[in-house]
């Protein structure tokens, strides 16, 4: 995608099937870099032609840029894509947004901001890897999406996924069905994300193998889990001995990656979360990796990262201040 400026103006050449996905539906994605940037954006054919300010052409090139390489790289543009591009353009470091690349069912699925980037690295780096944050940030989603890969890739034999049914006190037994029909409602996330991954289909056939396995965190406990990735969802409703129980089950050849949200502890005393506390210990650990999430990486609808942080605000505000006379 070649380039050069035209005094106030700069063009941008893109392919057919980039300026397609860089204009998005409706004009809707280059209004958003419009914006953004405070720049006006026209596309003659061929590619866009930026006019505004030197600093301002330089940040709408990096976002134009960055989404049309997305795009050559078979993704499906969002807003959600388009507004998370736009924040690593305006922050300076283009291309962050493009590595770790999964390959899915539905073309390649890529980190929408630099925090999924560096998960996903540490994904590949950690045989342990925490995933910390509030919902939104797709921490879950990218666990799932890259466990599925090296499942694919036979790089392990087995797909794992654990998690304590909290909110039905660990005991299952008055809902109907069999252990499967019992656990799926507490994992729809990421069936949700198998599914995008490798099809429900493929999903069924290789659950019938043995090949993906779903329980309950009750059920880890004497187990050994070898050439296995393990994913641990809802980490913060773990107890202390529950999460040292489920990381002394990693076997030979196994690799683990724990997620929750530690400001959404649903266990009778939240100071017994096993997640908080494993962080505390392992932390500079080797092979333990720590990924932590913000309100700014929240992915979904704009509004969601809004109200992330008016609730992070409310608890900061109920924090019991020190008492500075006792001090």
């Amino acid at each position: 995608m070649a380039r050069g400026p035209r005094g106030d103006q700069e063009f941008v050449a893109l392919s057919d099937l980039a300026l397609r996905s860089v204009i998005g539906p409706n004009s809707r994605h280059i209004a958003l870099v419009e914006n953004a940037f405070d720049v006006l954006i026209e596309s003659p054919g061929g590619g866009v032609t930026i006019t505004g300010s030197a600093r301002e052409r330089a940040e709408a090139r990096r976002a134009v840029l960055a989404l049309g390489e997305r795009a050559e790289a078979g993704i499906i543009l969002t807003e959600t894509d388009v507004r998370a591009t736009l924040s690593l353009s305006a922050g300076g470091k283009p291309g962050a947004a493009n590595q770790g690349l999964i390959s899915g069912r539905r073309g390649p699925i890529a980190p929408k901001t630099e925090a999924q980037a560096a998960y996903l690295q540490m994904l590949e780096r950690c045989d342990l890897t925490f995933g910390v944050g509030p919902a939104g940030t797709g921490k879950t989603f990218l666990a799932a999406a890259y466990g599925a890969t090296l499942l694919l890739k036979g790089q392990v034999d087995r797909l794992v996924i654990t998690r304590p049914a909290v909110e039905a006190g660990e005991r299952l037994g008055f809902l109907p069905g069999d252990l499967n029909e019992k656990v799926d409602p507490y994992l729809a996330p990421i069936w949700e994300a198998l599914d995008q991954i490798i099809g429900a289909d493929a999903v069924r056939r290789r659950r019938d193998k043995g090949e993906i396995e779903v329980a309950p965190l009750a059920f880890m406990r004497g187990r050994t889990l070898a050439h296995a990735f393990v994913i641990v969802d809802e980490a913060q409703n773990t107890s202390r001995l529950q999460m040292k129980m489920v990381l002394t089950r990693l076997g030979e050849g196994a690799r683990m990656v724990v997620t929750g949200d530690p400001s959404q502890v649903d266990l009778l005393n939240p100071r017994d979360s096993g997640l908080s506390h494993a962080i505390r210990l392992l932390r500079g650990v080797e092979g333990v990796g720590v990924s932590t999430f913000t309100a700014e990486d929240v992915v979904r609808h704009p509004l969601v990262a809004r109200i992330v942080r008016a609730y992070d605000a409310d608890a900061e505000a109920r924090r019991p201040k020190p008492d500075l006379e006792d001090s």
